[in-house]
Parts: C-alpha cells; sequence; structure tokens
C-alpha cells in the first residue's frame, strides 16, 4: 500500500476532533463521506515533522516499529485464504499512525493520560467469495490510554482488540525462523473475526531507490517503504457461528513519511501479486488530474531466491479489461492486463468478486484477484490484492 487513503481518513477526522479534545469527546466522521482525495491528499503539513529525503540504512526488528518523528505511517497486510473443505476467502488489516502535531512541540500542561498527539485509525475487511459477501469495518482512536499505539521491542501496534505483533517476542529469532519472526495478526468486529499465525518466506524487499520510494518531483513528497511480500498464513476465520480453519499466503507493506500527493495528482492503482513461480510483483501506477500516468510510477519484481528488478513507468504495460459499477458512484477498473516485457512477463487479472468497495469515512477499492499468464513460454498462476483509489464519484477509468 503507498499514500494511503489514511491521509484523507485523518483529515476529515481532525476536522470533527479537533487537535486537543479527550476520549469521549470524540466523533468518527460518517462512513462514505464526501471527501475526496484531490481535496485531502496534496494538504503537505510538512513543518516540523521529519521528511523522507534520503535513503537510510533499514534495521530489522527495529523499524517494524513506530516512527514518530515523522507524520504518519501505516501497517498493512492483506492474504488469499482457503479453508479446509475449500472454501476462498480474502483479507485485509491496516492499522495507520497520524501525528496531529510534531513531536516535542507539546507543552508540560499539556501533559496528561487522556491526551496524545497520536490518533490510529484501523480498516478490516474480509471477502467471502463463496457467500459473495464483503464484510467491512472502521475504527480509530486516540495514541491515549492503552486504547491504541505501537512499540518496537517487542512490536506491537494494536487499536482496541485488532492487533499485529511478532509472536515469539524476545527470542533468538533469527536463528529459529530464516527470513525473521513471526507475526500474530488478531482482529474481531461483531461476528467476523481473524486469529493469524504469519511467518516469512522472505526477506524485506526495499521499494524505490534502497527504500526511499519517490511520489511526486518535490523533495520530501516520498516515503521509506519495504515490504515482505509472502507469508505463509495459518489460523482461524470465524463468520457468524462457524469457525474456518484456514491457510495461505500474506503480503506485508510498510511505509512512513510526511507528505501526501502532489497537486496534479488523482489517485493510485497499486498491485501486489504472488505468483507460482515464487516470484512477487508489486507496482503502483499514479494517475495525474488529466488521467495520465505520473512518471514517478514504480514497482519492484522480488524472485524466488529474493532478488529484486527494480521497475519503472516505462517497464509496464497495463490494459483495463473490465470495470464495475459502484452503486454508491463511480466506476473502478477490476481487470487487468499487464505485461512486463523487461522479464518476460505477461499477466491477467481478475477479481475474487466485483463488490470489494471499502465504504468508510472515504471510498475505495480493495479487494482480493486472481492471475494467470506466461513467464516466457511457461504458464503461470497467482494471487494478490489491488487497491483503486480516486475513482470515486467518476464514471471515467483513468
Amino acid at each position: 500500500m503507498l499514500i494511503s487513503v489514511f491521509t484523507v481518513v485523518i483529515g476529515v477526522v481532525i476536522l470533527q476532533i479537533g487537535p486537543s479534545s479527550e476520549p469521549g469527546q470524540e466523533r468518527l466522521p460518517a462512513a462514505g463521506g464526501s471527501s475526496r482525495l484531490s481535496e485531502l491528499l496534496n494538504d503537505q503539513g510538512r513543518d516540523g515533522y521529519a521528511q523522507a529525503i534520503a535513503a537510510r540504512d533499514f534495521v530489522f526488528p527495529a523499524d517494524h516499529g513506530p516512527h514518530p518523528d515523522f507524520r504518519n505511517e501505516w501497517w498493512y497486510i492483506t492474504g488469499n485464504l482457503d479453508s479446509e473443505n475449500g472454501r476462498r476467502f480474502g483479507y485485509e488489516l491496516t492499522i495507520f499512525r497520524f501525528s496531529l502535531t510534531p513531536s516535542g512541540t507539546e507543552s508540560s500542561e499539556e501533559v496528561s493520560a487522556w491526551r496524545s498527539n497520536q490518533v490510529y485509525i484501523g480498516h478490516f475487511a474480509v471477502t467471502d467469495a463463496s457467500a459473495r459477501q464483503f464484510h467491512v469495518a472502521q475504527r480509530y482512536s486516540r495514541g491515549a490510554l492503552g486504547l491504541a499505539g505501537a512499540v518496537a521491542e517487542p512490536f506491537r501496534v494494536w487499536l482496541d482488540n485488532w492487533s499485529i505483533a511478532g509472536a515469539l517476542p524476545g527470542g533468538p529469532l533469527q536463528d529459529e525462523y530464516e527470513f525473521g519472526q513471526p507475526w500474530q495478526l488478531q482482529a474481531r468486529d461483531g461476528e467476523i473475526a481473524l486469529n493469524l499465525t504469519l511467518v516469512p518466506q522472505k526477506s524485506p524487499v526495499l521499494n524505490g531507490v534502497n527504500g526511499l520510494s519517490q511520489k511526486a518531483a518535490m523533495a520530501g513528497n516520498a516515503s521509506y517503504y519495504y515490504s515482505i511480500t509472502r507469508l505463509q498464513t495459518e489460523g482461524t476465520l470465524q463468520i457468524g457461528d462457524r469457525e474456518f480453519v484456514v491457510s495461505g499466503l500474506s503480503w506485508l507493506d510498510r511505509e512512513w513519511g510526511s507528505n501526501g500527493l502532489s497537486r496534479d495528482q488523482q489517485g493510485w492503482d497499486w498491485y501486489a501479486l504472488q505468483l507460482s513461480d515464487g516470484s512477487d510483483l508489486m507496482f503502483y501506477n499514479l494517475r495525474r488530474s488529466d488521467g495520465s500516468q505520473d512518471r514517478h510510477s514504480a514497482g519492484t519484481l522480488t524472485l524466488a531466491d529474493g532478488s529484486t528488478v527494480h521497475l519503472s513507468r516505462d517497464d509496464l504495460i497495463v490494459e483495463v479489461l473490465d470495470t464495475w459499477q459502484s452503486p454508491r458512484g463511480g466506476r473502478y477498473p477490476i481487470a487487468w492486463q499487464i505485461d512486463v516485457p523487461k522479464v518476460n512477463l505477461s499477466l491477467t487479472i481478475d477479481p475474487l468478486m466485483d463488490a470489494q468497495e471499502l465504504v468508510t469515512t472515504v471510498r475505495y477499492w480493495e479487494g482480493a484477484v486472481d492471475v494467470s499468464g506466461w513467464r516466457g513460454a511457461m504458464p503461470i498462476t497467482g494471487r494478490g490484492y489491488v487497491e483503486l483509489t480516486g475513482y470515486e464519484g467518476s464514471d471515467v477509468p483513468r
């Protein structure tokens, strides 16, 4: 996930709750509100915050934890799961952190257990393909009184009873697991609950240039961005009074920075695909307001052995094959042909189901997909997730 919808959501939340309200005084804006990405994502708001300007050294597991000197960051996990009897599911859990003021700017008079300059927002979604159901939930809270927060040692980020954590904190994890410690994911909303263990099958991949992912021309319009592209996943999924034992593959994205889109950028299409030959493809197509593809669009192909190939805008040819009209307005592309001549790859992407639109404070499409195609003369299949923003209220895919 790149420059997240979270920046939009938090802009609306701040307008509602103000920068100094305390728990019990906060009101969540109505789902499906009218806020548009183009109006809120171009807010620079950089004064006093650390900036993603130059490449840096990444240190794990420390960088799994929070980076409070930056304005915003997110922990994003999606996955495709199968039950023991072959029932198919997709899921997303994302927890976002947003700083209302730069670190160290609070006066001593403002220090209180009730107060915090950190806001956390979460999105939780489950695709139940067999039942043709899509379940979505949103939560938010101040980072106060233990209601939400993030720590690096031992790693944990949480929002109420939604959490992502190191499954085995404090042990000799690198000796036990080749690519780092497992992750434990837990989330419940009403009759939907996930309890998963995720074991990395590859080391973290640094996207962009050594982890610096430039999103626009201005210095600082960038993020630090890494992915763990393949995590073996096992656990349980509860829907109503039924509990399914599930397994599959998940994808982790981590980004942090202090700026959003430039004013002439409309939105993005983001693809995360896990292929049957062991390779994983991530690409984000940034769209400009005139419908053209932004030159900062980029991606990474991670090969089965963990080595990577950087992809620029000109390395991919993307053709929209089908669209879906949201009943709430807006038309999304939902099927694609993607060709990557640089690596002799040709893929067709189809949604697990069409209606995978998250109707939260803002609307966007984020859904599980199936992949088929060719690597040269070799047939290839796969699964993944696609995120689409900037289409709400528009009838023409950009």
